[in-house]
C-alpha cells in the first residue's frame, strides 16, 4: 500500500504540473491550508535534483505571497474569520500577552516561526491581526520561508541519493513522522505561540 502512495507522489512530482502544484500548496499553507509544502517539494527535489534550487524559489515565492492573504486575514477580516480563528486556536485569553511579545520580539517571532513545524499561516494571521509592520513582516517572510525551503533543497540535492533510497525503503516510516511533525507544530502553536 505504501509503496503504490509512494510510486504515485513520485509520478506526480515529475509531473509538468507539479510546479503549480508546489506553487498552490505552498501558496494555502501560509493562509489557510493544513499541509505544508515540503510534502510535495521532497519528492519534487529527489526526482529531479537539478531543479531542486527553482522548486525552493517557487516554494519560497507562493508562500510568502500566501502569507500576504494570512496577513490580510488578520488585519482586514478580525472581526469574522479572525476572532473565529483566534477561539480556535485558544488565543482569545493570551491576546494581550500575544501583543506584548510581538511588539517587542514581532521580528524574531516571525524569523523562528518560519523555520519550525508550527503553522506558518499563524504566524501570518497574528502579524496582519496585531498590525505588524507590513514591509517588515514581507522582508521577514522572505527570509524566514527562503531559509527553510532552500537549506530542504540543498539538503536533498546533496544527499539526494542516499535520502531518496531511504525514503522508498522506509517510506511508512517517513510517513509517519511527517504525521507527527504536523500534529507536534499544531500543539505547540497551542501551547507556545
Amino acid at each position: 500500500m505504501f509503496k503504490a502512495l509512494y510510486n504515485r507522489i513520485i509520478a506526480l512530482s515529475e509531473s509538468a504540473n507539479a510546479p503549480y502544484a508546489l506553487a498552490a500548496i505552498a501558496f494555502a499553507e501560509s493562509s489557510f491550508f493544513p499541509i505544508p509544502p515540503d510534502l510535495i517539494l521532497a519528492p519534487m527535489s529527489l526526482a529531479k535534483p537539478r531543479l531542486a534550487w527553482r522548486y525552493a524559489l517557487i516554494a519560497t515565492i507562493a508562500s510568502v505571497l500566501g502569507g500576504v492573504v494570512g496577513y490580510g486575514i488578520g488585519a482586514l477580516l478580525f472581526d469574522t474569520l479572525g476572532q473565529w480563528l483566534i477561539h480556535l486556536y485558544g488565543y482569545a485569553d493570551r491576546m494581550a500577552a500575544l501583543k506584548e511579545t510581538y511588539a517587542r520580539w514581532g521580528a524574531l517571532v516571525i524569523l523562528v516561526k518560519g523555520m519550525t513545524p508550527i503553522p506558518y499561516k499563524l504566524v501570518t494571521i497574528v502579524s496582519g491581526l496585531l498590525g505588524y509592520n507590513f514591509v517588515a513582516f514581507m522582508a521577514l517572510s522572505l527570509v524566514t520561508r527562503g531559509a527553510r525551503f532552500f537549506l530542504l533543497a540543498g539538503a536533498l540535492n546533496h544527499f539526494g541519493d542516499p535520502l531518496r533510497l531511504a525514503i522508498e525503503r522506509h517510506f511508512a516510516v517517513f510517513l509517519g513522522l511527517f504525521a507527527v511533525t504536523i500534529v507536534a507544530g499544531f500543539v505547540i502553536a497551542a501551547r507556545v505561540f
